[in-house]
């Protein structure tokens, strides 16, 4: 969202050598990882062998990926990471990942689909089921919703495999109202609350989803409220005033009122 930015990229040679440090002193026993922006594909790569690795001493980690590579701005998707990451997306991390929180665009790259209806939806989060992680969430879509074209729809479908082996997938929607203004940071607060939600309603998708999605709602509309008090009356919003009020939203983060609501498919 800023015109300038410094610091270093970490390389996977860089991250090996952390995750050896953890290693040598036996703190890497995780419950769980999350991945989200990554512009480098050895960087990735390295991600896929220490997920593999830790899965092997924690068979129930669960790995989130989101998997960040680009978006569409007025109806027209592009990437803003390089190209050659979407292979290793699709044919080394996913098939790892146990949750995954593409975009509409993300998705359609992954599956090599694109999605002008919900039906449409539904069957590429089944490709992406297909391709390994039992939770697919759909984070954002230009879907017409129910409620009017001052909503953004979200789609989410979890299979779970039974004791007797059937497998039983359910699928959701939820509508939230869209905020008329650009954040950066929306994604990875998205992921990371799936990743808690999910966590303590194991059995319950459809709360984890709504829990999610709301506590992204009274963060962003306290987010745009606040900036707009700064900015001033007329004025538009600059990138520093929309930095997500997260610590502000303390509250709101840990016990979100559910204020959306979603539809089981």
């Amino acid at each position: 969202g800023y015109a300038h930015w410094k610091g270093q990229v970490l390389n996977s040679d860089e991250l090996h050598e952390l995750y050896e440090g953890l290693k040598l002193n036996k703190v890497n026993q995780y419950d769980y990882v999350l991945t989200g922006y990554t512009r480098d594909t050895s960087f990735l790569a390295m991600v896929v062998d220490i997920v593999q690795e830790l899965k092997q001493q924690n068979s129930n980690l669960v790995y989130v990926c989101d998997p960040v590579m680009g978006d569409k701005w007025n109806g027209e998707g592009s990437m803003y990471v390089p190209e050659d990451l979407l292979p290793v997306y699709r044919d080394k991390v996913v098939p790892v990942a146990d949750i995954i929180t593409p975009n509409q665009f993300e998705a359609e790259l992954l599956t090599g689909r694109k999605i002008h209806t919900e039906k449409e939806a539904l069957e590429v989060m089944d490709m992406l089921h297909a391709m390994g992680p039992e939770t697919v969430v759909i984070t954002s879509s230009d879907l017409q919703a129910s409620l009017g074209n001052d909503y953004l729809i979200a789609l989410g479908s979890h299979r779970k495999t039974k004791a007797d082996g059937t497998r039983m997938t359910q699928r959701i929607r939820l509508e939230s109202p869209k905020v008329d203004a650009v954040f950066v940071g929306t994604g990875d607060l998205f992921a990371a609350m799936l990743l808690a939600w999910t966590h303590k309603h194991p059995n319950n998708f459809k709360v984890a989803c709504e829990k999610t999605v709301s506590a992204m709602q009274h963060v962003l509309q306290r987010t745009i409220k606040s900036a707009k008090a700064q900015a001033g009356e007329g004025n538009k919003p600059n990138s520093a005033q929309l930095e997500l009020r997260m610590v502000q939203s303390k509250k709101d983060i840990e016990n979100p009122e559910i204020i959306v609501k979603a539809t089981v498919l």
